[in-house]
């Protein structure tokens, strides 16, 4: 059984496409299909059914991904190991909600890079089931969360930190110096809200059930920084973590709502699977991280 085979029938398993594996690995179409067909005529079973141009995974193709990831991650570990001890090198997908993008770009990904000029990264933006599924699929290496606390064991945490959560208006607010306000006080308002379902916002979205309250928002959208903008220059309320709003509640462009019935507990966790191998440029961006606060 020749490896390549095996790292393009993973390619194909993981993007859904003969073509799109083509274009990843640099091979003609001819060139994957006839990989995979060799590999099935080796294992004598279909592994894809191909529909219409739809590409889909047979159950014994299924359970060959199993198995092919964790010779994928082995070949990998063998090569790290016997290489001549060089710059530190290697790629890195991590995905994350948009805030906790925004911020690791801009507040720490250009020291990152000054330190480590070799280790590449890519980020992607999910919601938190996305994200755990990325991970079961090995299509990322590591994820940060922003949710309720995970307790799965097929995850390693490490690190973890739970936020501060506010809702947030505007400094010229009328809710701005009112104190002991209840939800119900401002359900009514036009609120900016990330999408629905994702991380914080459905963790909010079920506490404001369970007190038979909702609340519909006039805009939805995963970009906190043009949330935080448009609440300094409105009349609009929003819901979000400490560290997408400090800079402006320092500058008093915002301030927090006195909101004292609404406690939700959100956590931030850095998030690899079990069987992940961690290559040295993965455990060098872990190790960044443990270093720092998440919130800074």
């Amino acid at each position: 059984m020749e490896l390549r085979n095996l790292i393009t029938f993973t390619h194909v398993a993981e993007l859904g496409s003969f073509t799109k594996a083509a274009e990843t690995l640099g091979y003609s179409q001819s060139t994957v299909s006839f990989q995979i067909k060799q590999l099935e005529e080796e294992l004598g079973c279909l592994l894809f059914e191909r529909i219409n141009h739809t590409v889909t995974l047979t159950r014994r193709g299924r359970e060959l991904v199993s198995y092919a990831h964790q010779i994928r991650v082995l070949t990998d570990e063998v090569k790290e190991s016997l290489a001549k001890e060089e710059a530190l090198s290697g790629h890195i997908h991590i995905v994350t909600p948009d805030s906790v993008c925004d911020d690791m770009i801009n507040s720490h990904y250009v020291d990152f890079h000054n330190r480590y000029p070799e280790i590449s990264i890519k980020f992607t933006t999910a919601d938190t089931l996305v994200m755990f599924d990325m991970l079961d699929h090995n299509e990322a290496d590591l994820i940060i969360t922003l949710d309720t606390h995970s307790y799965n064991k097929d995850y390693v945490i490490a690190k973890e930190e739970q936020l501060s959560m506010h809702f947030v208006a505007s400094s010229h607010s009328r809710f701005a110096e009112k104190k002991g306000l209840k939800v119900k006080d401002i359900a009514n308002e036009p609120f900016i809200l990330t999408e629905q379902g994702q991380g914080y916002r459905r963790v909010l979205d079920k506490e404001l059930a369970k007190k038979s309250l909702e609340i519909t928002p006039v805009l939805e959208i995963g970009r906190t920084d043009i949330i935080t903008n448009i609440v300094a220059r409105s009349n609009m309320i929003s819901y979000l973590p400490d560290f997408v709003t400090k800079e402006r509640i320092k500058s008093g462009e915002l301030c927090y709502l006195d909101v004292g019935d609404m406690k939700i507990e959100i956590w931030k966790q850095l998030i690899y699977h079990k069987n992940k191998w961690i290559s040295k440029s993965m455990k060098t961006f872990i190790d960044y991280v443990k270093e720092r606060e998440f919130s800074n």
